[in-house]
Order: structure tokens, then C-alpha cells, then sequence
């Protein structure tokens, strides 16, 4: 099966419902994922990202709907299928006792037999773990590694074979700045290189913002927005912010246009005019707006919490 670009889609959803009791977690979440894009599921929590994503990777039984992951019902998978896949869930319980090197050489043993010439698996361990950068800590015991080393070791363990399809599941929890860069490194150089198709989920949308071609918003158990982040933002207002300064004074102004406006001002004013700043919408503007405009039942206005009038 492919898109409507022509591109191959490695997920097709299809009114997905889940139900537990008389509560409907998903009430008809249809969308697809194209095969090298980052999609990002964002929604508040209870709004059932987790439960997708566990049906997705044929961990839990839908109630109804159709679902396909490479073309195959992930309820009814093999071991060829789900050597393709890779997950990094938000916890999991470990070996204590062995080092970084000793796990992931272990578990890289069941990929080898699902190596092929065009995806060659697993991925040599030294490699993996300099991907993670922990190349201090591969000798060491995992009950001495500290939240965020044992969160890039939940990474390696995920990606260890080479997936064609990456489940991030708040992949960046425990990470300082420094390994969160790393981590969106990581993650193009996949995407980039490897060819590999991600689905995660944050609650970070500045990390969502960064590392998606796609967001999906799901509130409610259903999908309420699905495009680029700059595309939704558009959705939600087409005016961006423009502050400036003119001999002391301060200025801000919402205009449809902020390059026009930007060259007339400056024919009006040279350099008068300083601190210059133009803003649109973030994600953050937008998510709130909409989840807000599902929540309540109430359309969104045109001007989002950051807009504001000349002063």
C-alpha cells in the first residue's frame, strides 16, 4: 500500500477503537505513516497515546478498527515481522547485574537471523554503544548507571537491530540538555541514514517541534489535528507578532504579513528601529489552542495567547 505521494506507508489506521468497560479510550483514530518520516503523538495525558501506540506494536488487542504495520495486523505478527520493529518504552525492567555490553551483545543475537543484504542486522555493539555514548559506562553493572545513562541504554536496546520502524515512547525522560541533543543527533542520523520510520510520543513539544515532519494531536480519542507544526500553526492563526523599538519607545504589532511590514518599516524609520523580534505561533501556542477548542467546544479565535496590538 502507498500514500498519495507515491511514498509506501509502513502504518495505516482505520477507526481504531478500544474500549475498557463503558469507557471509550479511542473512538475512531484513523491516519497513516509514510515509510522515513517522524511523527510525532502528542495529547494530554488519559487522551490514550500509550494504548495506540501498544496496538501499533501488537502488544494490546483493539476493540474494533483495522490496523496494518507493514502490511501485516500487528495482532497477528511473527518473529520476521517484529524483527523490523524496534520500541523504546517509557520504563522496563532490566538486568541489574549485567554491564551495557553484555545485554546488548545478547540481544543482538536474536537479529542476526533476519539480517538481510539490504538491511544488514544487528548493528555491531561497539557501534551501537558509541551511538549512545556509553562507551564509559559498557563494563559497568546497570544498577550503577545513573537515570539518564540508563535511559540511552533503553535507546540501544530498542535500535539494537537495525529497526525499519522506531517506537519512542517519552524517549528523552531523565535526559539532561547535552544528552537530549545527542538523542535528536541520533534520530537524524536514522531518519537520514538509515532510512528508519519513527513514531514517539513527548510531552516535550519543543523537542516535538524539532524532530517531526508530522504532529498529531489526539484528544478525546480522536485525532484533532494532523500536519507540520508550522501548518498547524497557520490553521490556528496567519498573523505573526512584530516588536520593535523606536527611540525608547516599544512596539508590537500582529500583521498577516511581517516580511512586508518589516520592509516598510524600516523605509519609514531606517535605523531608528531596534530589538526587532518576529514571532508566529509556537506548537505550544497551537496545542493548547486546540486541545482547548476540543476540551470546551469552543472554536479557537484567530489571535492565539502571544498576539497583541500596537502600543
Amino acid at each position: 500500500m502507498a500514500t498519495s505521494s507515491g511514498t509506501p506507508a509502513v502504518i495505516e489506521v482505520h477507526d481504531l477503537r478500544m474500549r475498557y468497560g463503558d469507557n471509550d479510550v479511542l473512538d475512531g483514530v484513523s491516519f497513516g505513516v509514510r515509510k522515513g518520516e517522524v511523527v510525532t503523538l502528542l495529547g494530554p495525558n488519559g487522551a490514550g497515546k500509550t494504548t495506540t501506540i501498544e496496538i501499533l506494536e501488537g502488544f494490546r488487542m483493539r476493540s474494533a478498527g483495522n490496523v496494518t504495520v507493514f502490511g501485516t495486523d500487528p495482532a497477528e505478527a511473527g518473529d520476521e515481522w517484529r524483527s523490523r520493529v524496534g520500541v523504546v518504552l517509557q520504563s522496563w525492567r532490566d538486568h541489574a547485574r549485567w554491564t551495557p555490553r553484555d545485554l546488548l551483545t545478547h540481544l543482538s543475537r536474536y537479529y542476526a537471523p533476519y539480517s538481510t543484504p539490504v538491511r544488514p542486522r544487528p548493528y555491531e555493539v561497539d557501534e551501537l554503544i558509541h551511538m549512545v555514548r556509553l562507551e564509559e559506562q559498557a563494563e559497568q553493572k546497570i544498577r550503577l548507571l545513573s537515570g539518564g545513562q540508563r535511559r540511552r541504554l533503553d535507546v540501544a536496546v530498542g535500535i539494537v537491530g537495525r529497526p525499519e520502524l522506531l517506537f519512542l515512547d517519552e524517549p528523552t525522560a531523565g535526559f539532561d540538555p547535552e544528552a537530549r541533543r545527542e538523542f535528536h543527533d541520533l534520530v537524524h542520523r536514522l531518519t537520514d541514514l538509515e532510512d528508519t520510520t519513527i513514531l514517539l510520543t513527548t510531552h516535550d513539544l519543543d523537542e516535538a517541534e524539532k524532530l517531526a515532519d508530522r504532529i498529531l494531536i489526539l484528544a478525546g480519542g480522536r485525532i484533532v489535528a494532523d500536519g507540520t507544526a508550522d501548518g498547524l500553526a497557520r490553521e490556528i492563526t496567519r498573523e505573526a507578532q512584530v516588536r520593535w523599538s523606536r527611540n525608547g519607545e516599544h512596539f508590537v504589532h500582529a500583521t498577516p504579513d511581517a516580511t512586508r511590514f518589516v520592509r516598510d518599516l524600516f523605509t519609514q524609520y531606517g535605523d531608528e528601529i531596534a530589538d526587532l523580534e518576529v514571532r508566529r505561533a509556537t506548537l505550544e501556542d497551537t496545542y493548547i489552542a486546540l486541545v482547548h477548542s476540543y476540551e470546551t467546544g469552543v472554536e479557537s479565535e484567530s489571535e492565539p495567547a502571544f498576539g497583541g496590538a500596537e502600543r
